[in-house]
């Protein structure tokens, strides 16, 4: 059996009655399993997880996507995390029975039919990208939605797919294909932003630190105090634990704490294994020692 996630970000995380709405879609489609689905007010956005038989996740995801179009309005919006639409990205990970190729055919044929239905400009990404410098979710996301409407008439950032012209109300959205990924934020004790933009370029390997790891420093702030926010696109590669560990001693050259840290959306249990195996100096420890793992 095939099975696919989807696992799009909607630009909504304050009203818990829209992101339901949003979510009812999903819950409508046969043989579509929703996993997790999650709201920031700071970020003002909702990641949401599913996961079924490839067509079936398309078909759910088209109709989350145009009840998101419905129900978001951008030029009303605003939050801590870049962001370029109401449906910010939609990307397909493969799971079980097919490869990463086949996701990017989902994705292809999915950002297609939702341009059109939608008359929404759509930009495909990591191994779906058309073009190699859209590759990379940042380059896209540069300028967010506010720059979207000049940034649409350079001639190298016309959309993959759906209309050449600039949507107000719904933005644009970004469809992908990837491999599983972990987002993790982590809190520190300050309101100086600055620092922790500091921070965030010391660990995120486009600035010289860790490969496979995106970061952003953000305030969050009525809680004041700074966020530093991550995909860490490899967790065998570049371990969960080695990036905190990064993060914690920077932080104190700055005199600063740690005050806590989260999971957005779903984790591998094989990542936290690896930092119960780190933090417990375990030796040779695996998630199949892991009682539930063994049940299933």
């Amino acid at each position: 059996m095939k099975i696919l996630e989807c696992v799009p970000n909607f630009s909504e995380g304050r009203d818990k009655a829209k992101v339901e709405g949003i979510i009812e879609q999903i819950r409508m489609v046969d043989k579509v399993k929703l996993l997790d689905y999650s709201l920031d007010e700071d970020h003002n956005r909702s990641v949401v997880t599913f996961i079924g038989e490839p067509d079936k996740v398309s078909e759910a995801a088209l109709r989350a996507c145009l009840k998101a179009f419905e129900l978001i309005d951008m030029r009303r919006h605003s939050g801590a995390h870049p962001r370029l639409g109401a449906v910010d990205v939609v990307p397909f990970v493969p799971i079980r029975g097919l490869e990463l190729e086949e996701a990017v055919e989902v994705a292809h044929k999915f950002g297609k039919e939702l341009g059109k239905t939608a008359a929404v400009p759509i930009y495909f990404y990591e191994e779906a990208a058309i073009r190699p410098e859209r590759r990379s979710l940042p380059a896209i996301r540069k300028g967010e939605y506010e720059g979207l409407k000049e940034k649409m008439k350079a001639p190298q950032w016309v959309p993959d797919a759906g209309p050449r012209r600039f949507n107000p109300k719904t933005g644009a959205t970004i469809v992908g294909a990837r491999h599983p990924l972990i987002a993790f934020n982590v809190n520190i004790n300050t309101r100086d932003v600055e620092i922790v933009k500091k921070i965030a370029r010391t660990v995120r390997f486009i600035d010289g630190g860790f490969h496979y790891v995106r970061a952003i420093g953000v305030s969050l702030g009525e809680k004041g105090i700074c966020q530093i926010s991550m995909n860490l696109l490899n967790y065998h590669k570049t371990p969960i634990h080695r990036v905190f560990e990064a993060i914690r001693s920077e932080t104190s050259r700055y005199g600063l704490e740690i005050v806590g840290s989260e999971i957005v959306g779903l984790i591998p249990v094989e990542a936290l294994a690896e930092a119960a195996s780190f933090y417990l100096r375990t030796h040779e420890f695996t998630p199949d020692q892991v009682i539930e793992n063994r049940l299933l």
